[in-house]
């Protein structure tokens, strides 16, 4: 079987559950079967189209209403078509040089080729243009009441695609042409099987009454297509392959985490989760809302003897919480996790793209992960359920669960930043990226400057609508910092599609902060902490080993500034904590090695007896412990290269405020929390003088200016909680 079809108003349109099945019929459900897109628009104006996971890929395209005619999978030209179609075109200039005079035409600005496309009213076509456009070599074609092609003659779809048919040796009896306007005319008059669908022009369903080889169908877009095919017996009862299924769960969480920790022998652990996130999101099952919570679970095999994969989560606390756990093995976390997702996405996400590995076959085993959490996740959800996908590392999830479940309310957020569009359109899958996101109704980002760098992105992949726009002061910095924006896109239109946007930056757990103030053990670390340092004042650095922590520029601006400002020798402690990266992050050694040798020169040039200027540790602390540097540092020194929050700098001002503490904020203007924590002294880590000069000023800052400063900087780390993040987020996410 051979389906022949328009795009916009046909293949594009109907409802999402013929769409679906549509699809997963061409889809490897009807083997030896072909699709061609027969369409108006230009080839450009198509690529969006071939990401679209709702969409099967097509085996051609005939584009530009039949002048262009390409391979679906490589988009080469079908040759000797195309180039005996070129042929017969006198060229666009001569083209538009003639028509000059026919004032009332109005050029289309889309993509185009070998075509003409203009707006006009029907009654201003007349003969004389007519006899212009014949003397040309050319024709005309008039559609929905105000679509003009001028064509090379004999051109049209219904031409084109004969031609083709011929030229690939089809089966006439077995081809379906599927229409819904005039400019598809000429593909019902070859003889093909036809199908007019039930939202077509009149003035095409008038014209075909007649024609005994066309049915007329009542369904709209797909749906139509699937009465042709039936009414045709074309389809010899075929079925999509993937059977609907619905789960119990009105709020499912997609994480890569669980939200307990798994020992090696099975057991439980409550999450290391510092910052709150997951006791955040597990707080909105509290109230006895039925979840689930799909994650990966570490197994020996992929189909482990004995294995539970759907588990209570807390009884007590969550009682209709259920942990949906994907058996998957070590090496599949390595591959997917480690490996794929931090070579390939974590480098272009922080604009690091030398740093970029991208290996196809990588980007097949995550496109398999990907689809089997959306598969877990369409069993667990209930009818029009709300599903929360976090993360870049499942950005195809949307893709596949659209697809299971077109009833599902999809919200996506990035934890970390969303770099431009010139530099995300590096990865080889931005495409499909991108067509997987827009399944989602909401996407949610830390900060403004990310929603519209993701916007960009989408520009770049379809026409879009700007629906909605919101201003970002006073919340948000605009002018004043590196990534600001002075508003924000809130909604945006594609393919039809309404999708929304919100920046929402991840807030901090301030109540645990509070907490484990309290406990002695915590206070008798601070005061040895501060006998320690001995009057010193103390620049706390905390970051994980990553390139995009900026650790070396930091160190070099510490050196520099002790050369530049001699009078600061045993005035000043470096607290410079490294957290390890995870196991298996091969990426990250040599850097470690630079860092250590980096500190050594450091402590050998500047050292004395009784003062060493950096303080280097290189392991992880416990965070109560990290909570008590917190609470004796003068100045908290984070400038990560980029980042696409930073909640450290957060946990320390809320530290400071909960101990009374005047410290200062140092704080690049390429981390989104800059853009947030009005207060911040804000420096660029990539000119060493800025680096120098902003810790100066921190450390000689006058007290009045400090507790200024910092009272700003805890009151919004205070009201802008976690938990106030996690609010807001659904909230948006519901709002109408």
């Amino acid at each position: 079987m051979v389906l022949a079809t328009d795009l916009d108003g046909t293949l594009l349109a109907g409802p999402l559950p013929a769409r679906r099945h549509l699809c997963e019929l061409f889809r490897g459900n009807m083997p030896g079967s072909k699709l061609i897109f027969v369409t108006g628009r230009g080839l450009e104006s198509v690529l969006p189209v071939l990401n679209d996971p709702t969409v099967p890929r097509p085996d051609y395209i005939i584009a530009d209403v039949g002048a262009t005619v390409v391979y679906g999978e490589s988009l080469l030209p079908v040759m000797p078509l195309q180039q005996e179609i070129a042929a017969v075109w006198p060229g666009t200039h001569r083209v538009l040089e003639a028509l000059v005079p026919f004032t009332y035409l109005e050029q289309q600005t889309v993509p185009q080729e070998r075509r003409c496309s203009f707006f006009v009213q029907e009654g201003r076509i007349d003969d004389e243009l007519r006899l212009v456009v014949n003397e040309l070599g050319c024709e005309l074609l008039f559609s929905a009441q105000r679509y003009l092609d001028v064509l090379p003659k004999g051109i049209g779809k219904g031409s084109t695609l004969r031609r083709l048919c011929e030229q690939l040796g089809f089966d006439f009896e077995t081809i379906l042409a599927a229409g819904d306007s005039l400019n598809d005319l000429s593909m019902f008059a070859t003889g093909f099987h036809g199908v007019v669908v039930g939202n077509a022009e009149p003035a095409l369903v008038e014209a075909v009454r007649q024609l005994e080889h066309i049915h007329l169908a009542v369904g709209d877009g797909c749906a139509g297509i699937l009465e042709g095919l039936t009414h045709h017996q074309l389809l010899n009862g075929e079925k999509p392959a993937i059977a609907d299924c619905l789960g119990e769960s009105d709020l499912v969480m997609v994480y890569h985490r669980l939200p307990f920790d798994e020992t090696l022998e099975g057991k439980r652990q409550r999450p290391k989760s510092p910052n709150g996130i997951i006791p955040t999101l597990l707080n909105f099952f509290s109230g006895g809302t039925t979840g689930s919570w799909v994650a990966w679970s570490q197994q020996p095999t992929r189909e482990p003897e004995g294995f539970d994969a759907r588990v209570t989560v807390d009884k007590k606390r969550y009682q209709n919480l259920y942990a949906a756990r994907i058996p998957l093995t070590e090496n599949d976390i390595d591959l997917f996790y480690k490996k794929f997702s931090k070579e390939a996405f974590w480098p272009i996400i922080f604009s690091f793209s030398d740093k970029a590995v991208f290996r196809h076959t990588h980007w097949e085993h995550y496109l398999e992960i990907n689809e089997v959490f959306a598969k877990k996740t369409a069993s667990e959800a209930s009818k029009g359920g709300l599903v929360w996908v976090h993360d870049y590392n499942l950005w195809m999830v949307p893709a596949f669960l659209r697809m299971l479940r077109p009833d599902l309310k999809i919200a996506f957020f990035h934890h970390t930043a969303f770099p431009s569009s010139d530099v995300f359109n590096i990865i080889p899958w931005h495409r499909e990226i991108i067509g997987s996101l827009l399944q989602c109704d909401y996407i949610g980002f830390h900060i403004p400057r990310y929603v519209e760098n993701f916007v960009d992105a989408v520009r770049s992949y379809a026409p879009t609508e700007i629906l909605d726009t919101t201003p970002c002061a006073p919340r948000f910095l605009t002018y004043g910092c590196a990534l600001g924006v002075d508003s924000a896109t809130s909604g945006i239109k594609v393919a039809g599609r309404n999708i929304r946007l919100g920046a929402h930056p991840v807030g901090i757990d301030c109540d645990q902060i509070d907490h484990i103030l309290q406990k002695h053990s915590v206070r008798r670390k601070i005061k040895s902490i501060r006998a320690e340092l001995a009057g010193r004042s103390a620049i706390l650095s905390l970051e994980r080993l990553d390139y995009v922590k900026g650790s070396l520029e930091k160190l070099l601006a510490f050196e520099a500034l002790l050369d530049k400002h001699p009078e600061l020798a045993a005035k000043v402690v470096l607290l410079n904590f490294v957290t390890p990266a995870a196991q298996g992050m091969e990426v990250y050694q040599s850097l470690r090695v630079e860092v250590d040798q980096l500190v050594g020169r450091i402590n050998g040039r500047f050292s004395t007896l009784d003062w060493t200027p950096v303080r280097y540790f290189y392991r992880s602390l416990p965070y109560e412990e990290v909570v008590a540097y917190y609470a004796v540092a003068d100045v908290a020194w984070i400038t990560p290269l980029r980042d696409g929050l930073n909640l450290v700098a957060k946990e320390y001002v809320a530290t400071q405020g909960s101990v009374g503490g005047n410290g200062a904020l140092v704080l690049s203007e390429f981390a989104g929390a800059a853009v947030e924590l009005h207060g911040a002294l804000l420096t660029n880590p990539y000119d060493a003088t800025s680096m120098v000069q902003t810790l100066h000023s921190a450390l000689t800052l006058a007290s009045d200016d400090r507790a200024y400063r910092m009272s700003r900087l805890v009151s919004i780390v205070r009201t802008n909680d976690v938990r106030a993040w996690g609010e807001t987020f659904l909230k948006a996410v519901n709002a109408d």
